[in-house]
């Protein structure tokens, strides 16, 4: 390496300085620190940063790599880390919160400047220990301290603004396919459902309530437990647009049009949704200004600055698999 004989060391130990896990002499560290400037080895902001002690890395933890959900997110993240010599370190907590603190204890092993949790089942007081180690900037929670700033929608009133759009067009039975019961967002955006049916005196049936994962095969499942139950309704409000997605193909199985026969409404407004047969009315959470956001809080943070940040409202995105009731 041309760093290592520029600066009279190993190459090993240049990798180990790069990562923030060396423990050299003074001397060494700053040959080898003159040597990344003279050969622009790596950008100024690096640099600085090593002078400072820090490994310009930020980690990264993400529930489901494959889901477009956290891809979409992860996209505002990256931009907001252009031009700041900041790389990023991705792990996979998997919704567990065993393994969300697994990954958390991991990235601090490697000398992360501070870390991005994107949702997960982990408990508050345990994100705030973990702060005290590292800066953490999370989304999917209310938090506000000088090294944890938390982000949260309001999925109760994203939740209420699907089903009351539904009500506005005449809709009186509403069949709604949940998230899991035992994650937060998924309960708050039942209560929105239930919200929205008692403001306009629509008594609730909890017949028409079927839970769902958020995937989509447990969308698909979860409509065709809906048609085996014989319960009559006119649309369907998913908890989420992967959801919408699979109760889609059994409509459509069924041969059942949308939105003719039946209203269908998601919620997160994917990049996918825009292109579905026909586009997808859902509730738009600004996914990718999350991603940006979030990653600009914890850069402020890790900078000595406050730590605040403010994100969109969700909204109702009208698009063509709603009409009015015949």
């Amino acid at each position: 390496m041309d760093v290592a004989r520029q600066a009279g060391v190993s190459p090993s130990t240049v990798s180990r300085i790069l990562n923030g896990t060396a423990k050299v002499s003074d001397d060494k560290r700053q040959a080898v620190l003159a040597a990344i400037e003279q050969m622009n080895f790596a950008p100024n902001q690096m640099a600085q940063g090593l002078k400072k002690g820090r490994s310009m890395t930020i980690g990264i933890v993400v529930q489901d790599i494959s889901s477009p959900f956290f891809d979409e997110t992860l996209r505002g993240v990256d931009d907001g880390l252009k031009g700041t010599g900041f790389a990023s370190v991705i792990v996979s907590g998997h919704w567990n919160a065993e393994e969300e603190a697994d990954r958390i204890r991991l990235l601090l092993a490697r000398k992360v400047d501070g870390i991005i949790l994107l949702s997960g089942r982990m408990a508050d007081d345990t994100v705030l220990k973990f702060s005290a180690q590292r800066p953490i900037v999370s989304t999917g929670r209310a938090l506000q301290t000088r090294s944890a700033l938390g982000f949260k929608m309001d999925n109760e009133y994203g939740a209420y603004l699907a089903v009351h759009h539904l009500i506005e067009l005449g809709h009186r039975q509403i069949a709604f396919i949940s998230g899991p019961s035992n994650n937060s967002d998924a309960d708050e955006r039942l209560a929105g459902y239930k919200r929205a049916l008692h403001e306009a005196n629509i008594p609730l049936d909890e017949n028409l309530i079927v839970e769902g994962n958020y995937h989509e095969a447990s969308g698909m499942l979860a409509m065709n437990r809906l048609f085996d139950t014989h319960q009559n309704f006119t649309a369907v409000f998913a908890a989420n647009d992967l959801s919408a997605y699979g109760a889609r193909l059994a409509l459509y199985r069924k041969g059942i049009r949308v939105p003719d026969d039946i209203s269908l409404v998601g919620f997160d407004d994917l990049p996918g949704s825009s292109y579905t047969t026909p586009p997808l009315t859902t509730i738009r959470q600004p996914l990718y200004d999350i991603g940006r956001i979030a990653t600009q809080a914890l850069l402020r943070i890790i900078n000595g600055e406050e730590a605040r940040g403010e994100v969109p409202p969700l909204e109702l995105i009208v698009r063509e698999t709603t009409r009015r009731v015949r």
